[in-house]
């Protein structure tokens, strides 16, 4: 099993004709990722190429004007949205309108503001359309799906959850536990707003018979992980470690993401692996010791 994405997820991308979105659905769809249409308004009725640009000869994917039309034709029930920041908003609405059950915004520069109104629209719509992201690197259920811009070759399936805010940490811990290997790993994105959130991923890699144990990496600002700890404390009975990223960042200073600013003793990288290790999580130094406080855990089971 995995969370949210799996074998039988069928990927609809907007904005499939653009730069990175074709780039990416051919990476994606080399990976073996059921890739089953495309949405670029005005171009309804073509075809992309969804080769891998190695002779992959596989049918191209056809492209419609709506996502409705996509899903109607195709039974598409995951989006992966590609499209300039200044169109995001509009195409995030137009998945939940259709009702898509994951919508996966990768785009960045998406305005807090844009990124606050479509997540209360969803929400305002039943919370029938899960939203990760915007900002982030997607999802991957190594071995069955990946949808958005994580490497499918980094590493191998297997039965660790992996849920972070950081798009390279996500990378780099992937890499180093891919001899165990994981179930699925969530990148959720750093932005001061987001839709799916570490709760939400915590709770699903509980409920997840095939995910033994659980990497929940964070980073300085705002109280999420805060929120997360509180929320391990009381629902999780799983293994889960931790990292958070930002301890040497300067007060004040936004580091990357727009959600990584520290306002006074509020969001520091101390606070939050204090939070964290109070109710039992294990906080690596860095990431690769993160990686190894996991590595004795899978050894012991």
């Amino acid at each position: 099993m995995a969370i949210f994405l799996n074998e039988r997820s069928r990927i609809l991308v907007q904005g499939i004709t653009g730069s990175e979105g074709g780039r990416h659905t051919r990476r994606m769809r080399a990976a073996g990722t059921n890739v089953v249409a495309g949405v670029t308004p005005g171009k309804g009725g073509q075809t992309f190429d969804g080769g891998d640009g190695t002779g992959d000869s596989r049918v191209p994917i056809p492209v419609f004007d709506t996502v409705a039309d996509a899903v109607a034709q195709t039974g598409a029930d995951v989006s992966v949205i590609f499209v300039p920041a200044r169109f995001a908003k509009s195409a995030v609405v137009e998945a939940v309108d259709t009702g898509v059950p994951l919508c996966v915004v990768i785009t960045e520069g998406i305005p807090a503001h844009d990124a606050t109104w479509f997540w209360a629209y969803a929400s305002a719509k039943g919370n029938h359309t899960r939203i990760i992201g915007p900002n982030c690197p997607g999802i991957a259920s190594p071995g069955k799906s990946n949808a958005g811009i994580i490497p499918a070759d980094i590493t191998t399936e297997g039965r660790i959850g992996l849920v972070s805010k950081s798009g390279t940490l996500t990378y780099q811990m992937m890499y180093e536990l891919r001899d165990i290997g994981f179930s699925t790993c969530v990148g959720i994105g750093g932005d001061p707003v987001i839709g799916t959130t570490h709760i939400d991923c915590l709770q699903a890699f509980q409920e997840d018979p095939e995910t033994d144990a659980i990497i929940m990496i964070g980073e300085i600002g705002g109280d999420a992980e805060e929120r997360a700890a509180a929320y391990i404390e009381q629902h999780v009975t799983k293994p889960v470690v931790g990292y958070v990223a930002g301890f040497t960042a300067p007060e004040g200073k936004t580091m990357g993401h727009a959600g990584a600013i520290v306002s006074g003793s509020s969001g520091t990288a101390q606070a939050k692996k204090e939070a964290l290790e109070k109710v039992g999580v294990g906080v690596g130094k860095t990431p690769s010791g993160t990686a190894q406080l996991m590595r004795e855990i899978m050894r012991a089971r």
